[in-house]
């Protein structure tokens, strides 16, 4: 039985969600209140410079799922990509993720791997169950390395004291004790060759679908649906009625450069002094291109507030009985779902959001067709 679908959000979720929905016969509405597709993926060309620039921030996707590879790989060509991330703190530049290098380099040591464990064992406090964010460094790192490298960067990013956040914030850092200096590890990391914009436009090719740019929704726009998928802020769909969830919102200063400005894609910003979190050079996201101008972008986290755009939920500990009653109400609302970061306010990775776009869609196109009810979330927020 084929039915009308309203899909809230153009971003990797909505986007999956709406062509997976399509492939199954259903004539899908996408709806976004932005005047482009991709979210905060957002690409384009810097007219000047010719250089693609993430222009919400640097997205590497990555993923050790070879079918969800295999499937963004269908719209566009993945091209390998190797992140290297480094950080500037107390006057000195250190490489990220935390490895041997750079552990040697903060304590003037030349530990190898097995001495490098034993010291910092030494240096660790001992949390059995860490309860938050701070402790969770505490008892794996230490305090040296955590003041130096996360209490300063994580008060700026998140703005507020670490020991607010959850520690399962800090376990998604890895910790390595040989110089593999890869932001990521897993087996299949890359960047579209044409940008994610392009990437998502071709997902929603697609002669079922009908995509609606500079377009807002509210809960009251999905009566004339037979169905919704909501990738908005879950706060927002119920009109805030529990008070307003926490997000963070960024700002960008972008600017035009000359030749090679800081030799890497991201340079973090650890200290507190620093204004900012991190600056991101665009062009070293697409090595193969070969660009004379480059375009830098200077990015600080704030609070989301009611008319910014939210990137990232914050789910603080104090959060979670107001997040309760939102799930609660989310599970009784008829003929919704609640999908992406947003939606299921989680922080996801693309190829997380895009496993449970699929997932969803195909537990949804079974539900209809065995009358039973329809479910209410891509994945459970709690």
């Amino acid at each position: 039985m084929n039915q009308s679908i309203l899909v809230v959000g153009a971003g990797f979720s909505g986007a999956v969600i709406a062509r997976e929905l399509a492939n199954n016969g259903h004539q899908v509405t996408i709806c976004d209140a932005r005047s482009n597709v991709g979210g905060n993926c957002h690409t384009e060309r810097d007219k000047q410079s010719g250089v693609m620039v993430h222009r919400y921030g640097p997205h590497i996707f990555h993923t050790t799922d070879t079918e969800i590879w295999e499937y963004v790989s269908q719209f566009t060509t993945m091209k390998p990509y190797r992140h290297s991330v480094r950080t500037t703190v107390q006057s000195s530049v250190y490489s990220l993720p935390i490895n041997l290098q750079t552990i040697n380099q903060f304590f003037g040591k030349t530990f190898n791997s097995d001495e490098a464990r034993a010291f910092l064992a030494d240096q660790c406090e001992d949390f059995q169950a860490p309860q938050n964010f701070e402790q969770a460094a505490l008892a794996s790192i230490g305090r040296p390395l955590y003041e130096a490298f996360f209490r300063g960067y994580t008060i700026k990013q998140w703005g507020c004291d670490p020991t607010e956040i959850p520690a399962q914030v800090f376990a998604r850092l890895p910790v390595r004790f040989n110089y593999d200096d890869r932001y990521f590890d897993h087996r299949l990391v890359g960047i579209p060759a044409d940008g994610y914009t392009a990437l998502i436009q071709n997902i929603l090719d697609h002669p079922q679908i009908d995509l609606q740019l500079n377009t807002t929704c509210t809960a009251q726009d999905i009566s004339d649906y037979d169905h919704c998928f909501w990738t908005g802020t879950i706060d927002s769909y119920f009109n805030f009625i529990h008070g307003r969830l926490g997000y963070r919102t960024l700002s960008f200063e972008m600017a035009r450069k000359a030749g090679d400005w800081q030799g890497c894609a991201v340079m973090n910003y650890g200290d507190i002094s620093a204004p900012y979190t991190r600056v991101t050079e665009h062009k070293h996201l697409a090595p193969w291109e070969d660009h004379n101008e480059t375009v830098i972008s200077i990015e600080t986290s704030k609070a989301c507030g009611p008319t910014d755009t939210p990137y990232y939920p914050t789910r603080k500990l104090s959060e979670r009985d107001q997040l309760k009653s939102y799930v609660d109400m989310a599970k009784a609302a008829p003929n919704v779902t609640f999908a992406g970061r947003l939606g299921t306010y989680r922080y996801l990775n693309m190829d997380t959001c895009i496993r449970a776009a699929i997932d969803i869609v195909a537990a949804y196109c079974s539900a209809v067709t065995s009358g039973s009810p329809s479910p209410n979330f891509a994945t459970d927020p709690l």
